[in-house]
């Protein structure tokens, strides 16, 4: 457990994606994802998968999470996520399941933004993986590496 979270954090942000979970609309894969994102002012978005008949137009959970917050006039301050996926009905009950190559992507954006190194739980049923987003996505490229606007 993270030094900069309590149990009942991590626990109710792992719920919060569980139930983002329900909202997926994955009729091709039948798997559903959820992600919940913590901010720095305590907020809480989350987002789920939303499939397209046109595979390559799909969204993922934490794409949709970051799309929502962007989109809403926010930017920073990306404290912790969490992941949790599997079958209809059965979020985390599966493999553990963590963000994608460009959700960890959209994910470094978003967290250099507001220079954070956000804590990533990744929920499955042998339990929380841990990791910071940095672990997942090393030599990240963001929004640094341009260069003064």
């Amino acid at each position: 457990m993270s030094a900069d979270f309590t149990q009942a954090q991590r626990d109710m942000l792992v719920a919060a994606a569980r139930e983002a979970a329900g909202g997926a609309y994955a009729p091709y894969s039948r798997f559903h994802v959820g992600a919940a994102l913590l901010l720095a002012d305590g907020s809480v978005v989350t987002g789920a998968n939303v499939e397209n008949a046109s595979y390559g137009l799909a969204l993922c959970a934490e794409t949709v999470a970051v799309a929502k917050i962007l989109s809403g006039g926010g930017h920073g301050m990306l404290e912790a996520v969490a992941v949790a996926g599997g079958a209809p009905g059965a979020p985390g009950e599966g493999p553990t399941v963590t963000p994608c190559g460009r959700c960890r992507q959209v994910l470094n954006e978003l967290a250099q933004l507001g220079g954070t190194d956000p804590v990533i739980w990744c929920d499955g049923g042998q339990g929380v993986l841990e990791l910071r987003l940095s672990e997942l996505l090393p030599h990240a490229f963001g929004p640094a590496n341009l260069g003064p606007a």
